[in-house]
């Protein structure tokens, strides 16, 4: 999947200035279902059959339907995501994000929007997936943090559903 998936690494314009996103990104999907978040909007590519079998997959284990996916290529363990949550206004009151991780295992945090101190830490390992859906985006922001004993490659596909 990684040789034919059309990766780039978008820019985003934070304190005034324009600085590279830590990881590389694509957007694939249903024709018109674009997609904004920090300020980058993303036209969909079309569905690669590789993705569709494994959106259908995922689909059946989490009860819903998904019309996109943020694609990322964690390079190494200097890439990363910082504390943030999906809840852009296209995905929807209480979005259902499904993530499919392969390649490297990476520490996958998510910590409480008001009580801070509530953290939970999840090992995302080739394989494996994640349902964050109803209110979890409200109350809860989640991160991959840097790791600098990390040398390979990670590719999450997070699917989602947009307006």
């Amino acid at each position: 999947m990684y040789g034919t998936i059309n990766w780039k690494q978008e820019v985003a314009l934070l304190f005034g200035k324009q600085v590279a996103i830590p990881r590389l990104s694509a957007w694939y999907g249903d024709p018109g279902k674009s997609y904004t978040y920090s300020k980058i909007k993303m036209e969909p590519n079309l569905w690669t059959p590789i993705l569709i079998t494994i959106k259908s997959k995922i689909e059946a284990i989490a009860g819903t339907s998904f019309n996109s996916v943020l694609l990322n290529l964690y390079r190494d363990g200097k890439d990363s995501v910082a504390w943030h949550s999906d809840d852009e206004s296209e995905l929807g009151e209480n979005p259902a994000i499904g993530s499919v991780s392969f390649g490297a295992t990476r520490r996958f945090m998510l910590r409480h929007k008001y009580q801070k101190e509530m953290k939970l830490e999840i090992q995302l390992t080739p394989g494996s997936f994640l349902l964050m859906k109803g209110v979890t985006q409200h109350f809860w922001q989640h991160q991959i943090p840097k790791a600098a004993k990390v040398t390979e490659p990670r590719i999450n596909l997070t699917f989602r559903k947009v307006s």
